[in-house]
């Protein structure tokens, strides 16, 4: 009993140091505060405070929950031991197994220490040139990202789409809700290559595709990227509804230029015209924010036009043919099963981009 004891001892250190770096009890007043205040029923007179609230709510649940329950279960077995019950020596040794295996877990929130690495992100897929072949890529690659959300439990809601002629996409753009999303994520953002016998020519001759995958961090608030009204076209188009074309259209659809860098953001996601203009904002603020991480640009009014990387790094090969192979290029970690790496199974290449 005294290396159990010993052994839970030494796991409650790791734990509380860790909860005093991450701030954690800060963070329970702050959900706390949250909860008073969406539990009040007139906060729903403001449907749009009421929503960014409850999202805000549902995000610090996310990030918390699973401290303040291993927290519980640390007590909980202390307790037990204290009562010194040799009997139930395994179980207590099955259960600090099972602690020591969620705190390795939670100390990878050590890594997430960017201004934005708690906030969701926006992914944007944009497929390259060579027709079929990149939208089909294109295609494959949100299918990976939608797969790898589903396993972490991160809600995703695709904004606009628009898919390809014959295969794939030409652009899909999907939110994504969840505890650390961005930090996550922000190892994803580059250009993505893929090598393969093509499904789509009688000869099934190989072929080099490419995808830009672009990972933007939700800024909800304007005064984190300050952005001058005067420098936005905004305009309001057609966007059509389920059923097919000029179905259901309605003039809801938007797009938002911003004129300085010429960035532009078009949301029609069958939305009110005003829910798909803030979307479209959330979009612009984070791109802005990574063009001026991208420059080293202190504001948006310091930002050069035409100077993103966003094309220019080649982050991330994969090989399905003569052999399979996924290899990240700044990193050099790799993965032989490529097959798993298209179902999700991505964490390898975002914990290895974090540790470096």
């Amino acid at each position: 009993m005294f290396e159990l004891q010993k052994r839970l001892s030494e796991l409650k250190e790791v734990f509380e140091s860790i909860w005093q770096k991450l701030n954690v009890s800060h963070r329970l007043e702050l959900l706390d505060a949250l909860e008073k205040e969406v539990a009040v029923p007139e906060i729903w007179n403001n449907p749009d405070e009421a929503r960014e609230k409850t999202t805000k709510l549902a995000q610090l649940h996310d990030e918390l929950d699973p401290w303040t329950l291993l927290k519980s279960q640390i007590h909980d077995l202390a307790e037990l031991m204290e009562l010194g019950d040799e009997s139930l020596k395994d179980e207590f040794s099955e259960q600090l197994d099972a602690m020591e295996q969620n705190l390795e877990k939670l100390r990878q929130e050590l890594r997430f220490t960017g201004k934005f690495d708690h906030n969701g992100a926006i992914l944007r897929i944009t497929a390259g040139a060579g027709g079929t072949e990149a939208m089909d890529w294109s295609g494959m690659l949100e299918r990976m990202y939608l797969r790898w959300a589903e396993q972490h439990n991160v809600k995703t809601q695709i904004l606009d789409r628009i898919e390809g002629e014959e295969a794939g996409i030409k652009t899909s753009v999907i939110e994504m809700t969840g505890a650390n999303v961005y930090g996550r994520l922000k190892s994803e953002h580059g250009t993505h290559r893929l090598v393969r016998l093509s499904p789509f020519n009688a000869d099934h001759l190989r072929q080099t595709s490419f995808a830009l995958v672009e990972v933007l961090p939700i800024i909800e608030n304007d005064d984190e990227v300050q952005i001058d009204p005067k420098d936005l076209r905004i305009d309001v188009y057609h966007s059509g509804g389920h059923g097919g074309q000029s179905v259901n259209t309605t003039n809801s659809a938007v797009r938002i230029t911003h004129i300085p860098t010429n960035i532009v953001v078009a949301i029609q996601n069958e939305r009110s015209q005003l829910q798909n203009k803030e979307k479209a904002m959330e979009i612009l603020r984070g791109k802005l924010q990574q063009m001026m991480q991208e420059q080293n640009a202190e504001s948006v009014d310091k930002l050069r036009a035409g100077e993103s990387a966003s094309w220019g790094q080649q982050i991330r090969n994969y090989v399905l043919h003569p052999y399979k192979l996924v290899k990240d290029t700044r990193t050099k970690y790799e993965e032989n099963d490529a097959e798993a790496v298209l179902d999700g199974k991505i964490d390898g290449f975002i914990m290895s981009f974090l540790d470096n």
